[in-house]
């Protein structure tokens, strides 16, 4: 590993206790305690705000098998109600309040499809408002309460030949990209009988007929995988408006063979401003730019308001009065970070206003007053909700780094929000505009998490190589006792440009469950998170192994010399993802672990271009593609299988059987590779898991991959 030199060391411990006061330790079944609130939203006066909460629930024909369950719920936003659940049957969510505050629109799957629901706030039950064939979601209430806004993902085939939709017939306009076929020409229907022995179209509506049947999937476009599996459909998002007053057809507003991501009413609700991507001259896998267009309602006068070539426009945000529009301004590349940018409606380009903030931001809330412009962002171990002020272009930072904010919604003086921090997994809070005094309006987890002996991270820094700030935090033991010494466990983070800290909720049972088992923990920020602007992002381009494994070696070794406690001969290892990545990469080069486990990495990035719909990533970090020189330099300095013959440590490797943001072929080479070696390494697949597996996957299988992690390194230190 490189040489670090230190300009300074400095520890800063945190405020709070090391230990909470309950007496039971977090169990690895405790995982399917934790309800996760979200989706918060607050009526027009600011007097209700709906939100989700999902659970999990057991299977009840199934033991051992549990259940996501999301439903809606209520609350009063006098600072004395409690919340009440508002839908109990199939999973409910993406709750809008009507502009009277009388009903919520929501979601349910019926029928295999997402629908769009109406619910009374005055009794009775919900009825079904959409019975659209390909599913509704994302409902927005037009703000005269006439029309709801949805948006529904088509397939393209389906678009070729629905009637309603298409009734001229029409083909895409850019190149559909299957060779031997000028002018989209296999696109165009084919009346002809299915016949292997037949003519050419014959033979042509046999071929089709058996991509029908699922015989063969034939591929032609350039992203060829989904997160399960290798998808050689393509589908757009389209948005609809329905009329409430009288029963309709839904009127399609956007355009059919481009994609869209977003979209709002202005406040006169007679237009609607969306994101998406327009370009007849480019496949839509290859047109990467995002633009802002503008509609009536009726679905007539389509146009672009603002686009930019090399730039991504999106997430569109009108103010109340229709003034202002805000969205987010970046380059196409994935390793940047978008700007908040301001502009009249209808203004242009060059009334552009940049309000910086070196974040990545999402969320836009606007104050009624139009003086602010709320959001949360990724920041210094928490999420944070900011404001900025539209005359001074300064932002002000709300709530702070030791909690993160999932969700949060403004009316009036009024805001309510869900948080995540180490006491407490996820609740809901009520506070003024300026987030002074929340008080915790919620208790999902509060009671259970009460009983439990809860290990609170110590926030420490250090300078590194590069002379930037890294943050990382050390959990002791819960049961910690001075004297003794325990195994400590270096955790690592994905992405590359994730970001982990006290308000990351997707770690909080892991970190305590291996506090609870007698492990420290230790995890950082190395260089390439997100949560510290754009410089430190980019600053493991060209570098994902040696620069950032510096940095978590530096914490480790850092929290081993700032006590005593930490037994240096059972230090240990684990992360997902790009952190796979570096686990392989760090124990290619470095010695000093008695085990270490690899979760869905990426091991060798030649393969991971062809295998992993993450495959992006690789022209964005390393410059260029596999087949220049220049790049395949670099991709075989930087791919840990090359590696494999310097690995000696004992090792376990997860992966999802349908996992297909990273591909799992990279696995097997590095699993072969050391098993050809002789080394001890142990490969665990996980059946219909994808890459999402230890945050949304089957729950049997979260509890199964974290225990076989705490029994494989049992094996290595006791």
């Amino acid at each position: 590993m490189r040489k670090i030199v230190f300009a300074f060391i400095f520890f800063f411990i945190a405020s709070f206790p090391r230990a909470q006061n309950g007496k039971a330790i977090v169990t690895v079944t405790d995982m399917l305690k934790i309800k996760t609130t979200g989706s918060v939203k607050l009526s027009n006066d600011g007097s209700k705000a709906a939100f989700t909460v999902t659970e999990i629930d057991p299977e009840t024909e199934k033991k051992w098998e549990y259940k996501y369950v999301t439903q809606i719920w209520m609350v009063e936003t006098d600072g004395h109600s409690s919340p009440r659940q508002l839908t109990t049957k199939e999973n409910s969510s993406q709750p809008e309040w009507s502009p009277d505050g009388k009903q919520l629109a929501f979601v349910r799957t019926t029928e295999g499809k997402p629908q769009i629901f109406l619910l009374p706030l005055d009794g009775g039950e919900a009825t079904q408002l959409t019975y659209f064939k390909y599913g509704a979601s994302n409902p927005k209430w037009s703000p005269d309460g006439k029309q709801i806004l949805f948006s529904s993902n088509i397939n393209l085939k389906d678009m070729l030949k629905d009637s309603v939709l298409n009734p001229g017939k029409e083909i895409p306009a850019w190149p559909f990209e299957k060779p031997g076929f000028p002018h989209n020409e296999n696109l165009k229907s084919n009346s002809s009988k299915p016949d292997p022995n037949g003519n050419i179209k014959e033979i042509r509506a046999y071929l089709d007929m058996n991509e029908a049947d699922k015989k063969a999937r034939v591929i032609d476009k350039l992203n060829f995988q989904d997160e399960m599996d290798v998808n050689p459909e393509m589908t757009f998002n389209q948005f609809f408006i329905i009329s409430l007053s009288t029963p309709s057809e839904p009127v399609l507003l956007t355009k059919i063979f481009y994609r869209f991501n977003q979209a709002e009413f202005t406040p006169d609700s007679k237009q609607i401003v969306l994101s998406g991507s327009v370009d007849s001259t480019r496949h839509p896998d290859r047109a990467l730019e995002s633009e802002i267009f503008i509609v009536r309602n009726d679905g007539k006068d389509f146009h672009r308001l603002i686009g930019e070539s090399e730039k991504t426009l999106n997430s569109p945000s009108v103010s109340p009065s229709g003034k202002w529009l805000a969205f987010q301004y970046g380059k196409i590349s994935f390793v940047n970070i978008p700007q908040l940018a301001l502009m009249p409606l209808n203004g242009s380009i060059k009334d552009m206003i940049i309000i910086p903030f070196d974040r990545s931001k999402g969320n836009f809330v606007w104050s009624k007053d139009e003086k602010y412009i709320y959001f949360s962002a990724q920041s210094n171990g928490g999420i944070p909700v900011y404001r900025a002020n539209i005359a001074t272009k300064q932002v002000e930072q709300l709530s702070d780094y030791n909690s993160g904010v999932a969700g949060f919604d403004l009316a009036g003086d009024k805001l309510v929000f869900s948080k995540t921090e180490v006491a407490d997994p996820s609740e809901i809070y009520l506070s003024n505009a300026s987030m002074k005094n929340p008080v915790r309006i919620s208790s999902f987890n509060s009671e259970w998490v009460a009983q439990k002996k809860i290990s609170f991270p110590e926030k420490r820094t250090f300078l590194n190589s590069k002379g930037a700030t890294i943050e990382y935090w050390v959990m002791k033991p819960t049961n910690y006792e001075a004297g003794k010494k325990y195994p400590l466990l270096l955790e690592i983070h994905g992405g590359p440009s994730a970001m982990w800290g006290p308000g990351e909720a997707s770690m909080w049972h892991e970190y305590q469950f291996f506090c609870s088992k007698g492990y420290g923990v230790v995890y950082c920020n190395p260089r390439g998170s997100g949560g510290y602007g754009e410089d430190f992002l980019r600053s493991n381009i060209n570098d994902w192994g040696a620069g950032p494994a510096s940095d978590v070696l530096t914490a480790l070794d850092l929290t081993v010399k700032s006590g005593n406690w930490a037994d240096t001969s059972k230090l240990l290892v684990t992360g997902g993802s790009y952190a796979g990545y570096l686990v392989a990469w760090i124990i290619g080069h470095d010695h000093r672990f008695r085990a270490a486990c690899s979760q869905r990495g990426v091991y060798d990035l030649f393969t991971f271009f062809g295998e992993g719909n993450a495959w992006r990533l690789v022209p964005n970090y390393f410059g260029g593609y596999p087949w220049e020189q220049a790049t395949k330099v670099i991709l075989e300095r930087e791919s840990p299988v090359n590696y494999v013959q310097n690995i000696t440590t004992p090792y376990i490797m997860f992966h999802g059987e349908n996992d297909r943001r990273t591909g799992f072929v990279q696995d097997e080479m590095m699993f072969r590779s050391l098993k050809v070696l002789g080394r001890p390494v142990e490969f665990v697949r996980h059946p219909g898991a994808t890459h999402e597996i230890t945050r949304s996957g089957n729950n049997r299988q979260r509890i199964d991959q974290m225990l076989r992690t705490y029994e494989f390194f049992e094996r290595w230190i006791r």
